[in-house]
This record gives structure tokens, C-alpha cells and sequence, in this order.
């Protein structure tokens, strides 16, 4: 692609997530949503793959049955208050819309789609789409999140982590682990917005930062099934160490920094005198932390299916350099006290 017109997607990708992020009207918060799709779509057909198009059909229909579902919420909503600001919302046009950005962020049970657009694209597009793209929808579901029934947000919270952990565990595609990694994160991201938006925001950072960790790696590794990740030492001899310590904080193992927001959304959910729900979703945990688990142990447990008797490829790459990304994983629990606080 032109760099010049790749520079004005780039552009218009980030812009349009910005506009959302700010406006207080929900005419500008729609035209930001569909700049924000419109940039998408470009980045995901790049490869001129049968997959690649198939992803961005399927990308272009949810999220225009978002944004017209967005549209429709919000003109009901200012046909009964006659005004089109984003935090004065009645609840039934807050329920029409937190179904639409539940869509977008792929949450269950509208969460189908999601798995399918990762497959189907590239890893840098399917890190973009697992990352960046889920600050917009989120950032309006913080701004209504005073008037967004609390019930509907726990109930779709706990289905999210739920179902992702049971569904990744069949999975053999790394993009498709990541996918249901994604909704299983989101679960407990949202679960925190009616309570805590601090936390939810602290959450999110952690999780994007250990998604793009892992996207990275696995871009580098070319790693697009589970049985690839077995030559993850021949490209970089501290790869598997790094892999295993982003994957278990993933999962939320308690010494790293991925435990700290699960701990804490555990706690505030004690205190808020739902601790049924908070056993259930300490329980559905534990699927997602199997298949995290299983990519750990078939990357640095097992051998190729055979042995290659070319050269490594660390030694040929020698420009070959780790992001600092998954530093993360293992300083972020000890500032707890100052990230929360």
C-alpha cells in the first residue's frame, strides 16, 4: 500500500477514536464510530486474501448493525428529552444502546463475529482490532454508565468470561485463542464500570498492553497455529521465557500483573455484597488460564516435530530486538498500592 495513503488510514484510525472519546453530542460520537469503521475496513482487505475479504464483509455488516442500532437509540432517546447530550439517556434507548456496543466489542451473545474477523486477517490487523478498537465503544459505555442497568452490564460481564473460557479450550488457532481471550477480558472489564471506573481503566491498560505483548510476539514468530509455537526458541532464545511470563499474566496467575485487576474487581465485588458472582467469576478463570497454560507448555516444554538442520534464526537476524511491553507483566503488581490508590 501507498505509505502516503496508508498515513491518512493510520491517521484517520486514531482521530476517529479521539472524537469519540471527547464529544459530548451523540451526532459527533456516531460520526467518530463510523470514521473509526471506515478506517478499519481498508487495514483488514489489505492482503486481497478470500479470508481477508470475508473478514471485512463480516467486520462491515456487525458494525454497521451497531452504528444504526447507536443511531436509533439516541434519536429516541432525544425524541423524549429533546436534547442529544451523550449523559442524559432514559433507560430503555440505554439498553438499545449498550446492546449495540456490546456488538461492537464483541461481547456474548453477540459475539459470534469476533473469532471469525481475527481468523481472517493478519496479525497486526487482528492485534489493532483485539486492542485500539475497543477504546471507542468503551469510552461511551464510561460516559453512560450512571444510567445503564447494572443487572444487564454483570449478566453479559459473567456470560463474556464464562463462554470465552469454555469456548478457547477447543481451539488449535492462536488468533482465535486471542479472540476469546478478548471477550473473556472484557467481561471483567465491564463488570467493573457500573462500580469502579478507575479499576476498569487500570484493567484495560494491563490488557492491552499484555495483548499487544503477545500479538507481537506471535508476529514474530509467524506463529498462526498452537503447533507453531513450539519453535519459538529458533527466532529468539529468550522468547519462551518472555511468551510464558505475558501468557501467565494473561491469565491472571497470582505473581504477576494481570492477578491485579481480577484481585481487586474479586474485592469490590465482595464489598458490594456480591460474592456468588465474584465465586463464579474466579471460577471462569480458570478455562481461560488452561489454554494459556497449554500454549506456555507446548512453547517451552516440547520439541518441533522434528529437528531442523538449518542455522537459527536469531543467529541470521541479528536486527531481531523484544518490545519492553512485557516488562509489564512483572513490575506492574508492586505499584498497586500507587495505581489505585
Amino acid at each position: 500500500m501507498n505509505p502516503l495513503v496508508w498515513t491518512f488510514i493510520i491517521s484517520s484510525l486514531s482521530t476517529s477514536t479521539i472524537i469519540t472519546m471527547s464529544s459530548h453530542h451523540w451526532l459527533l460520537a456516531w460520526v467518530g464510530l463510523e470514521l473509526n469503521t471506515l478506517s478499519m475496513l481498508p487495514i483488514i482487505i489489505k492482503p486481497a486474501h478470500p479470508r481477508a475479504t470475508e473478514a471485512a464483509t463480516k467486520y462491515f455488516l456487525v458494525q454497521a448493525a451497531a452504528a444504526a442500532l447507536i443511531m436509533f437509540s439516541c434519536t429516541l432517546n432525544a425524541s423524549m428529552t429533546g436534547q442529544w447530550a451523550i449523559i442524559n439517556m432514559l433507560p430503555i434507548p440505554t439498553i438499545i444502546l449498550s446492546l449495540a456496543l456490546f456488538l461492537k466489542l464483541g461481547l456474548v451473545p453477540v459475539h459470534f463475529w469476533y473469532p471469525e474477523v481475527l481468523q481472517g486477517s493478519t496479525m497486526n490487523t487482528a492485534m489493532i482490532i483485539s486492542t485500539w478498537q475497543k477504546i471507542a465503544p468503551l469510552s461511551l459505555l464510561y460516559l453512560t454508565a450512571m444510567n445503564t442497568p447494572t443487572t444487564n452490564v454483570l449478566l453479559v460481564g459473567l456470560a463474556s468470561t464464562l463462554i470465552a473460557g469454555w469456548a478457547g479450550l477447543n481451539m488449535t488457532q492462536t488468533r482465535k485463542i486471542m479472540a476469546f481471550s478478548s471477550i473473556g477480558h472484557m467481561g471483567w472489564i465491564i463488570i467493573m464500570i457500573p462500580y469502579n471506573l478507575n479499576l476498569a481503566t487500570l484493567a484495560l491498560i494491563i490488557y492491552i498492553t499484555l495483548t499487544y505483548s503477545v500479538f507481537s510476539m506471535l508476529n514474530t514468530m509467524n506463529a498462526s497455529t498452537l503447533k507453531d509455537l513450539s519453535q519459538a526458541h529458533s527466532h529468539l532464545p529468550m522468547m519462551p521465557t518472555i511468551m510464558m511470563l505475558t501468557l501467565m499474566s494473561l491469565g491472571g496467575l497470582p505473581p504477576l500483573a494481570g492477578f491485579m485487576p481480577k484481585l481487586l474487581t474479586l474485592k469490590i465485588l465482595t464489598d458490594m455484597e456480591l460474592a456468588p458472582l465474584a465465586g463464579l467469576m474466579a471460577l471462569a478463570s480458570l478455562p481461560s488460564l488452561f489454554f494459556y497454560l497449554r500454549m506456555t507448555y507446548i512453547m517451552t516444554l516440547t520439541l518441533p516435530p522434528k529437528t531442523t538442520t538449518s542455522q537459527h534464526k536469531w543467529r541470521l537476524k541479528t536486527n531481531l530486538k523484544m518490545n519492553m511491553a512485557p516488562l509489564v507483566a512483572i513490575i506492574a503488581l508492586p505499584m498497586t498500592p500507587l495505581l489505585i490508590g
